[in-house]
């Protein structure tokens, strides 16, 4: 099972006080002792040289790895004890109190919380009185994300009505919530038992959440490698061809495509594949007079039959 967010947070701060102690310390044997792949060891190791201890970003964390062992240069310059400039203090007091106040944060999290902002306030002295004149409101995406957590935290089975731009719809679900991610937005990875699937959630598109009293058993799944984006092609996804003009290039940019081909006039002819062709619907309506779909007809006549109602429904404005 994918570890949560506040359970990453646990163990990056671990590895910190770890790695201190072991210097050198092999890959293996520190996945190994935390329980962990290599794999996702070195991706918390790719953050932590952006932590450290001041909020204007001095004083990093050097940390790196030659795949075989982890080496941390500096860990004498940080290991001073933390003193907090009056900003610093302020933001800290103001975000700890905002977070509090989560749906969904586990009590025992909440409580924690609590008691370090209490003693954070203790040392702050007067500093902390300036953050009590702010506030912070969360969208609703931050309820999201805390009931998310809680479910993987706790195993538990989630119902969502989810909006869904390609089809304009929104769409009840039961799902088994693996892991939560951030690539842009923030997403949930999930088990749908509507598409009997594995299925990628954002999270400001949750209209509604609630957690039920069912067990999450999402089945066993090799976890997508991200680092190449969140779409990611397969050989075999339906195959698409749009036309591009001079103004639509950048289709190609944004776009994971098989080919390109330049076209008289400074356009291209773009063939892409995706497991979801019915959403370059959207893609042709954006485009304009800048491009069309070729290819497949049917998702081409159901482009223009869009684009139609769409004009039609402007002139009647």
């Amino acid at each position: 099972m994918a570890a949560n967010a506040i359970d990453q947070t646990r163990r990056m701060l671990s590895l910190v006080t770890y790695l201190r102690e072991r210097p050198g310390a092999r890959v293996a044997d520190v996945a190994r002792a935390f329980g962990v792949t290599e794999a996702e060891l070195i991706s918390d190791l790719d953050v932590l040289p952006l932590c450290g201890t001041s909020f204007r970003g001095g004083d990093l964390l050097d940390i790196d790895t030659d795949g075989e062992r982890i080496w941390w240069h500096n860990p004498d310059d940080v290991a001073a004890p933390l003193r907090l400039a009056a900003d610093e203090a302020t933001a800290l007091l103001v975000a700890a109190r905002a977070v509090a106040t989560l749906p969904g944060l586990r009590e025992s999290d909440r409580e924690a919380l609590v008691r370090a902002t209490s003693k954070l306030e203790a040392a702050a002295g007067e500093t902390a009185s300036a953050g009590d004149r702010l506030s912070v409101t969360f969208e609703s995406e931050g309820g999201v994300f805390a009931e998310v957590d809680r479910a993987i935290s706790e195993r538990r089975r989630l119902w969502v009505r989810y909006y869904s731009p390609a089809r304009d719809e929104l769409t009840e679900r039961e799902v088994d919530p693996i892991r939560l991610f951030a690539l842009g937005h923030t997403y949930m990875e999930a088990w749908c038992y509507r598409s009997e699937a594995r299925r990628t959630f954002r999270l400001d598109r949750v209209a509604e959440i609630r957690i039920l009293d069912e067990a999450a058993a999402p089945p066993e799944l090799e976890l997508r490698d991200l680092s190449e984006g969140l779409v990611q092609p397969s050989a075999d996804d339906p195959e698409v061809v749009v036309e591009v003009g001079p103004g639509g290039r950048w289709v190609a940019e944004y776009y994971p495509h098989d080919s390109a081909e330049e076209l008289p006039e400074g356009g291209l002819r773009i063939t892409l594949r995706t497991p979801d062709p019915a959403s370059l619907k959207r893609l042709a309506l954006r485009l304009g007079r800048d491009g069309h779909i070729v290819a497949p007809q049917d998702l081409a006549d159901s482009a223009r039959k869009a684009a139609r109602a769409a004009l039609e429904a402007y002139e009647q404005v």
